[in-house]
């Protein structure tokens, strides 16, 4: 319905023509994406650059702009033609040939990053791991058709690290990321960011996040009924980090899997066993709270779990010498000749240290380690870095 609409309003038929297959072309890439990937790249184009209100947060509220874009795109667009700048017949050959086309496109590339990890756009992938759909219009928001590619992929890295610097403070501070959660929040930041300049754009994302929780406001962040998959992927971010600023290659993917004979899992450092701890906790309630704390938590594969996961911690320690550097770093020996992992500490100043026990002195000496790297993997400093580097 909209294809006809923009159609007819072309009066040359020749240019007519050349734009209805320009549209079917653009259609068809959409939807190689996957199912309603044509209709969805429509509402983030429209909602990034022409949507100016949202229906208010009270009972019985009228649809605006962002809400009608998402339920009937095609009325609105014709119902706001003079608004988008829709009044001659070439207004209307512009709009499919450079603005639907312009904006598809990007939308196309993003999506396809938002599968597979990308260089200098591994933020989209990651929002994308926690489904959150809501970022192709906040990304598209700054984009204009004048920018070059390089000024317009400094823009989206700066808007995909705000959210994954945002998203992650959320869950990190149980804050909930569902659309229904984000949706008002994320209309105000896209309007806002429109058009933007780089500098601007990284001056205005900066400060949001000043306002934001951060990770310090909940010290005691622990693993619970519904976070487990979110805090699975936390743990595999920072276990990421850790091994490739020490040097050492990616493997990010492996760790992220869940399920399967080779995915990953939660492993507690304390076996599910109060009576080990009883001289710590009185009762048990405590003692699984406590035991539940991101402190006590690594990442390993299901396999480790399943031989090793019921032992006392100095039995299964030196087990953790062979899996990853964040396991590896309770051990002693991870702390001699390993020069990559020292120089890291060195430059950081993060609080590593080995565990030869691991009472509740060590979990909270842990708690507060994952603290301070959870603001080193998600620091503000990034939206600098993304503005001019990527990631």
């Amino acid at each position: 319905m909209l294809k006809g609409y923009l159609l007819a309003n072309i009066d040359d038929t020749s240019s007519r023509t050349r734009a209805n297959g320009v549209w079917k072309a653009r259609v068809a890439a959409l939807m190689e994406l996957g199912k309603d990937e044509e209709a969805d790249g429509i509402k983030s184009w429209l909602r990034s650059q022409y949507a100016e209100s949202i229906r208010e947060r009270r009972r019985n509220a009228a649809p605006k702009d962002f809400d009608l874009i998402g339920t009937e795109f095609h009325r609105w667009v014709r119902d706001h033609e003079g608004t988008i700048g829709l009044d001659k017949s070439g207004d209307f050959l512009n709009f499919i040939d450079r603005n639907f086309v312009f904006y598809s496109k990007w939308y196309e590339e993003l999506r396809q990053s938002s599968n597979v990890l990308t260089t200098g756009l591994e933020c989209v992938y990651y929002n994308n791991e926690h489904n959150f759909t809501l970022q192709y219009a906040v990304l598209l928001a700054p984009v204009q058709i004048s920018d070059s590619r390089e000024v317009a992929l400094r823009k989206i890295r700066i808007v995909a690290t705000y959210l994954d610097i945002l998203i992650t403070r959320r869950i990190w501070n149980y804050k909930a990321i569902d659309y229904s959660s984000m949706q008002y929040a994320m209309f105000i930041v896209m309007r806002d960011i429109r058009s933007m300049s780089v500098e601007n754009l990284l001056e205005t994302l900066t400060k949001r996040l000043s306002d934001e929780p951060s990770f310090t406001d909940k010290p005691s962040f622990s693993l619970h009924g519904m976070n487990g998959r979110t805090l699975h992927r936390i743990l595999a971010r920072m276990t990421d980090y850790l091994e490739t600023r020490s040097g050492q290659a990616s493997h990010y993917a492996e760790y992220a899997k869940r399920g399967g004979k080779d995915g990953y899992e939660i492993e507690h450092v304390w076996a599910d066993h109060h009576e080990r701890h009883a001289d710590e906790f009185s009762h048990p309630t405590e003692f699984a709270d406590y035991r539940n704390r991101v402190g006590d938590l690594l990442l390993l594969p299901k396999s480790f779990n399943a031989s090793f996961g019921d032992m006392g911690y100095t039995e299964k320690m030196p087990h953790y010498r062979g899996q990853n550097l964040l396991a590896q770093s309770l051990c002693p020996e991870t702390y001699v000749n390993n020069p990559g992992f020292l120089r890291f500490i060195s430059e950081s100043g993060l609080p590593f240290r080995a565990h030869s026990e691991f009472k509740k002195i060590d979990v909270d000496a842990r708690q507060e380690l994952y603290t301070k790297l959870a603001e080193r993997v998600w620091d503000v400093g990034r939206l600098t870095t993304a503005s001019v580097t990527g990631e």
